[in-house]
Parts: C-alpha cells; structure tokens; sequence
C-alpha cells in the first residue's frame, strides 16, 4: 500500500488546478509559482500511479476519469480539514474562524448587510467568506464543498438539502417614483399585465416571474430583460417599465425619489427564503454558531424590514 506525505498546501494546489482547468492560474489564485503547482500534481500522479491531468496547449488541464474521482476525495479532505481548524479554533469559548457562504446574488445587497453587521458586533473573531451566484450555482458551491451553507430560496433546494428558512418573501413590483401605479397601495397581476416589464432573467428566477402570470392565464407584457438586479432598478427607475422583486431594495424607504414598491394583492405564491447546507453533513462548531445567530436574528424578527407588504 502506498504511504502518502502530502501536505494540505500541497493537496489545496492540486484542487485549485483541477478546479480552474489551468495550472497558470491555479498559481495567480493562490499567489505562488507555477513549479510549486507541477510539483505536487507530478507527485501525487507517481504516488497514484496514473495521470490526474491530460495536458494540452490549447485547453490546458482536462480532468481524466481517476483524476475526477481524487480530485472529489481531496475536496472532501480539504473541507474536513476546515471543519477541524475551525472547531480547534472554537476551543476556547468565543467563536472565531471563517465560515464560507454562498449567496443569491440578487438577494446579497439587501440581505448580508443585516447579517454582517449582526455577526460583526456578536462575534468579532468570526471572519465570513462571500461567494455570489445564481441559484443553481449557490447550491453547487455547497455540494462541492467550496462553501460551509448557501442562503437561497427553498425552490432551489432538493432531497439532498436541508433547508432552515428565515424569512417569507412574496413577490412585489417595483415602479419609478414617477408613475401613477407606484402610488397604489396595491395591485393585481392582471393590472402588471398590461404594463411594460423589465424581467430578471437568471436561471429558476425568469421561470418563476413568469409563472405568476402563467398560474391566471396571462402574459407578461416583456420590455427588456436583464440578469441584474441593480440593472431592472436603474431601469425602473429611468421609467422604462416595471420589475417583480422579492427583497427591499437596499436603503430603499417609502419616499423614496427612485421607485415605488407595491405589493400585488391576489399573488399566493409567496417562496421562502434561508439557509441551506448539505442533509447529514457535520458542521464546525463555528458554522454551526452562526447559523443558530441567524435563527435568533428570525425569531427575533431581525429580517421582517426586507418584505414589502
């Protein structure tokens, strides 16, 4: 039996090349020389006995068959490997280390600002790594190890996941400061139907706006579509139309000189919104301090300011 000597560095290097297809900038990623890279991938292939990596000028570093399946074990090391320092780090009582979350990114400006000027007041030996994406890739984040929990809507959760919502968010429309519908106290999805839409188009997103006007047999009225939400807002804001949103929008108050949210009166599709980690996986005594903080801040009824209702 083959007795490995690899360091975590060295097995980290291995990660980041597989991960980004190209030692070159696996070696930028994490700031060290190229030959530091090739060196522990030469080492691990002879201790092994077979190729991780096909190299090829053109498309730099293709993963081979044995090499995938090493590559899951040294991300499922890596992340154990966290999990250890943090819980050494967690010894003493006050929790501190870093916990790695993954976010929707259309939700982050509203949303972290809450969470981290909570945590940083609590906890100020904790440290939080940010990865923004769309809903699918959140979850891939988890899956992959690459991140401790996702927050995300439960529409994008499965079987694999455990979900801890926080929040219910329902949908609402968003129009310039200057339009007429902005003063309503409500409206009605058959009223946005005849309005000029901006539509989020992003992955699970785009199939839910729609389907709001689908479930009453209507159609949407599109104008543009966009994949930010910073972008629909500068567009409603400028009156080219109107956009559904689930989260305030950041420093968003009700005179606002930007836009008007309005809540839609007869839209019984309201998603949940929280935290989602991997069913079954163990988590460090940090993670675990910061998810049961972001529990209390819900009971405590820190996240109901971001609905618009």
């Amino acid at each position: 039996m083959p007795r490995f000597n690899f360091t975590i560095k060295q097995l980290r290097y291995i990660e980041a090349a597989g991960r980004l297809g190209s030692i070159a900038h696996a070696a930028s990623e994490l700031n060290i020389s190229q030959s530091s890279i090739t060196s522990a991938i030469d080492g691990l292939e002879n201790e092994v006995g077979f190729d991780l990596f096909i190299r090829t000028r053109a498309k730099g570093l293709q993963t081979t068959s044995g090499g995938e399946q090493v590559l899951t074990l040294i991300r499922r090391f890596i992340q154990q490997s966290r999990h250890f320092e943090a819980d050494v780090r967690s010894v003493g009582g006050m929790a501190s280390g870093t916990v790695r979350i993954a976010i929707y990114g259309t939700s982050a400006p509203s949303f972290l600002p809450v969470i981290l000027d909570n945590v940083t007041k609590k906890f100020p030996q904790l440290s939080v790594k940010i990865m923004e994406g769309t809903l699918p890739t959140v979850m891939d984040f988890v899956s992959e190890g690459e991140a401790d929990l996702a927050f995300t809507y439960e529409m994008a959760t499965d079987a694999r996941h455990r979900f801890y919502p926080l929040l219910v968010a329902p949908p609402y429309a968003l129009f310039s400061a200057n339009d007429p519908l902005g003063q309503r106290a409500s409206i009605t999805m058959e009223e946005l139907s005849t309005h000029p839409m901006i539509l989020l188009d992003l992955p699970v997103a785009r199939y839910f706006f729609t389907s709001l006007y689908t479930a009453r047999n209507l159609k949407p009225k599109i104008a543009h579509t966009t994949q930010s939400s910073e972008i629909a807002r500068a567009l409603v804001s400028a009156g080219f139309g109107h956009t559904l949103l689930n989260m305030r929008p950041p420093g968003y108050e009700k005179d606002d000189t930007r836009f008007r949210a309005v809540p839609i009166s007869n839209c019984d599709n309201a998603p949940k919104f929280g935290m989602a980690t991997i069913e079954g996986t163990r988590q460090p005594e940090v993670v675990q301090t910061f998810m049961k903080n972001c529990l209390e801040m819900r009971d405590d009824g820190a996240f109901e300011p971001l609905i618009i209702q």
